[in-house]
């Protein structure tokens, strides 16, 4: 076995071709939704169903902290507006969305070609922990109707 065999860690991860910064340890999850099914049932048969109808698949909806808050990362995951000392809060409702790749040390990509970006302020302002900006991301169909996302070798050459 190799490690390409398995799906471990994140090296980087990008968002609207945007690297963002450090993801907290541990708080990164694919959650997303279980596939959903319909049994049907019949009087005659009380053990199990007689049919059972495929109605969605699984999907992604990763969430992670990102816990490196300098201005143009909180702009890039926020929205609002960053100068060098300093990030305003956005005015208007915010819609973040393009595409986002991560990377992982086990040589594999996950691409999402379509996302949306949910996102807050989050955590705690103290001296034993750092604020955070607590991050969904909506998997969305690509507009061509590709595959809503993939997990593929990273080339060698570490390209996009």
């Amino acid at each position: 076995m190799n490690k390409k065999d398995f799906l471990y860690g994140l090296s980087k991860m990008s968002f609207n071709n945007k690297e963002v910064g450090y993801i907290e340890k541990d708080s990164f999850e694919w959650g997303g939704t279980a596939p959903e099914s319909v049994d049907v049932e019949a009087e005659q048969v009380p053990d199990a169903p007689v049919l059972v109808l495929a109605q969605k698949n699984g999907t992604i909806a990763p969430k992670f902290n990102m816990i490196q808050l300098n201005y143009a990362n909180l702009a890039d995951m926020l929205g609002g507006v960053a100068t060098e000392t300093s990030w305003k809060a956005p005015t208007e409702l915010v819609q973040l969305s393009g595409p986002c790749t991560i990377d992982t040390p086990s040589g594999k990509r996950i691409s999402i070609p379509n996302a949306m970006l949910l996102s807050n302020l989050d955590g705690k302002l103290t001296l034993t922990e750092v604020s955070k900006v607590a991050c969904t991301l909506k998997v969305m169909k690509p507009a061509d109707g590709s595959a809503p996302y993939e997990i593929l070798d990273i080339p060698v050459d570490g390209g996009e």
